[in-house]
């Protein structure tokens, strides 16, 4: 009898401390310093408005006020930076050849249309702006915007140039990086600890069980940003045609929407100094939504629509400002 008691009030104990540390995570953890905060965040620079990752993209959603322009790295065969998204040419260019067998020079430019991956049959037409950009473009351009870098190959000279780059234009407390692959993240974070993290796709899973069994109070995280899909668009953009998905596919979405997008996770990482973004989001009703949860940002296709929804729901504060503490 004593002994039962002695546990149900050990993990009353630790329920209730779990509680309390999930509402108040500064009791354990300092809170992360927050040297920028970003609400509007623009994928690809904004791929439903101009072609993606180019610098008229880029461009256009700076002056529009983005908070963060979103963008992918490759590396030449003369081993230069470029701001792209596939590491086969063909979808974007209509040459079959990988980034990394070309020098820049020979790279060819980009097709007068391409299809934007998370709008269903929206193709974006391009303007007179068709190069792929160096990195190093973008950072001169933009010295005092935030960049969401992913690094699309596990490559260390990669990561060491995309690092060199950051530190050259004194861009390591406005920079973030990463990918789902937890091996990169680790590169990245061992290369270059002063540039902040994503996580990758093995952390988030941790993080999901953390926070369901009430460890996450108490653990720890270097990560500084949390970069996740909304499942529910699978349904609405990425499937041709949701009406032929199984059963079973539509559980698994229900499921991992319903384990990912938490108010109390978002809160709670949000009060350790943890940004939230959620993507790829390109209407109005899941804009609410991820607003609504507590999503630190939005990370959009259409930079336009996403800002006058914030101007329009009084969500648009933060756009283009750095914080000053």
């Amino acid at each position: 009898m004593c002994a039962a008691v002695y546990v149900l009030s050990t993990v009353m104990g630790y329920v209730l401390t779990s509680a309390l540390l999930l509402k108040c995570p500064t009791l354990l953890h300092r809170r992360k310093r927050e040297p920028f905060l970003s609400r509007h965040i623009s994928h690809r620079g904004g791929a439903g408005e101009n072609l993606e990752n180019t610098m008229a993209a880029f461009k256009h959603a700076v002056g529009l006020g983005t908070d963060m322009l979103e963008l992918d790295c490759h590396m030449t065969k003369d081993e230069q930076v470029v701001v792209s998204h596939d590491a086969n040419l063909e979808r974007s260019t209509g040459i079959s050849a990988y980034i990394s067998d070309v020098a820049y020079a020979d790279l060819p430019p980009y097709l007068c249309k391409l299809g934007v991956t998370f709008q269903r049959e929206c193709v974006c037409e391009g303007g007179e702006d068709k190069r792929i950009p160096l990195l190093r473009d973008v950072f001169e351009a933009f010295p005092k915007t935030p960049v969401n870098i992913d690094i699309k190959v596990n490559n260390d000279t990669l990561i060491k140039k995309v690092s060199e780059l950051v530190v050259k234009y004194d861009r390591e407390h406005i920079t973030v990086w990463g990918n789902s692959s937890n091996q990169i993240v680790q590169k990245c974070y061992k290369e270059n600890p002063r540039i902040p993290v994503l996580f990758s796709m093995r952390r988030v899973l941790m993080l999901v069980g953390l926070f369901y069994t009430g460890l996450l109070p108490f653990v720890p995280l270097k990560e500084q940003f949390l970069e996740i899909p909304m499942p529910s668009i699978v349904t609405k953009h990425l499937m041709r045609d949701p009406d032929k998905m199984t059963r079973s596919q539509h559980v698994i979405t229900w499921l991992a929407d319903t384990l990912l997008m938490r108010r109390a996770l978002f809160n709670h990482l949000t009060a350790r100094g943890i940004q939230v973004y959620v993507w790829v989001l390109n209407d109005e009703k899941d804009f609410k939504r991820a607003f609504d949860l507590g999503a630190t940002g939005v990370m959009t296709d259409f930079p336009t629509k996403l800002r006058d929804f914030m101007e329009k729901n009084g969500t648009a504060k933060s756009l283009n400002k750095l914080k000053t503490e």
